[in-house]
């Protein structure tokens, strides 16, 4: 009987370190998961180009292979349910944008809950956006199309790359500061409401810096104004829209979620590899070039940052009088 006890404590230490060898296995087996990165536009847009950005660089980072799959629809929402739903092991993240929280009041019922269903893992980008128009329009700025606009109800339209993303909250914005009356034509993404006003099929659009800047000379398209309170040193020429729209500003912000319930160590990571690859000269530099500026937010100042643009965006929101079903 004298040796029961001490042969207990001796395969319980035995235990411990088979746990202890079994669990780094477990990590390695984790990491060794390709990491998605799901995203609610086609490719070709801003949210997808900064996913595949940062998620390239956030693979050499984690030595880990990194997807982007576009599932776009609903205003990002459809890739927002998926990854709500995905396993809290931190192999799926979602690349949102500013509809994430403009979702929260624009859409009645929403299949996930903005705050609630989500880890936040990193801001990455804030980006402005241009107000462009289709070649052939009878007028070259925003002074311009206002009073087109009101001399002629209806005829124009805006074509709006996503329901609830921070470009159709610009045209919203747009047309209540103006009272302009524009008719929107709704796209899955950024990249083919951009296509139709490149060829000429819709008249304006609010386009992300990012998307506009490869076309800038190719004429065409106008130029007639940026969203950003200052004017833009890769846009000269360009008046910012609130030279002539007194109050109007609106940039969208680009971050990086999982699922709820992601372990911190999982969390933490996923935003150290996150916050390289935005510190990269690299990025760094695209960012700059293209008019953007890169974000450092720790996980737990996202998440605040997230609570707080939800009720901002809701003041809008209530007085444009925009809905979704």
């Amino acid at each position: 009987m004298k040796n029961r006890f001490p042969r207990r404590r001796a395969l319980a230490a035995l235990g411990l370190l088979a746990a202890g060898a079994w669990a780094p296995g477990l990590a390695s087996a984790q990491d060794a998961k390709p990491l998605t990165i799901i995203v609610g536009s086609p490719p070709g847009g801003t949210t997808d180009t900064l996913a595949r950005v940062i998620g390239k660089a956030m693979g050499d980072a984690l030595g880990r292979t990194v997807l982007v799959d576009n599932r776009a629809g609903a205003g990002g929402n459809i890739a927002a349910a998926y990854v709500a739903k995905a396993p809290a092991d931190g192999s799926t993240l979602l690349m949102a944008f500013t509809g994430h929280t403009i979702n929260a009041t624009l859409y009645k019922n929403l299949p996930f809950d903005p705050v609630k269903d989500f880890t936040p893992i990193a801001m990455v980008a804030k980006v402005p956006s241009v107000l462009i128009a289709r070649k052939g329009l009878p007028f070259g700025d925003v002074a311009g199309l206002v009073a087109y606009a009101k001399k002629n109800p209806d005829k124009l339209n805006f074509a709006i790359g996503a329901q609830g993303s921070s470009l159709h909250l610009a045209s919203e914005q747009f047309k209540m500061l103006t009272g302009a009356k524009i008719v929107n034509i709704p796209y899955k993404g950024t990249g083919p409401a951009l296509s139709d006003v490149l060829a000429g099929t819709v008249d304006l659009m609010f386009a992300s810096t990012v998307n506009v800047l490869p076309h800038r000379e190719s004429g065409g398209i106008r130029l007639l104004g940026v969203s950003s309170r200052d004017a833009l040193p890769q846009f000269p020429g360009v008046p910012p829209i609130a030279a002539t729209v007194k109050g109007f500003e609106s940039t969208a912000w680009f971050g990086l979620f999982g699922p709820a319930r992601l372990p911190p160590e999982v969390a933490d990571r996923l935003y150290q590899a996150a916050r390289k690859a935005v510190e990269t000269p690299a990025y760094q530099e695209r960012m700059r070039t293209e008019g953007a500026s890169s974000v450092d937010m720790t996980p737990q100042a996202f998440g605040r940052f997230v609570e707080q643009d939800i009720r901002d965006w809701a003041k809008i929101i209530k007085a444009s009088g925009a809905s979704v079903e």
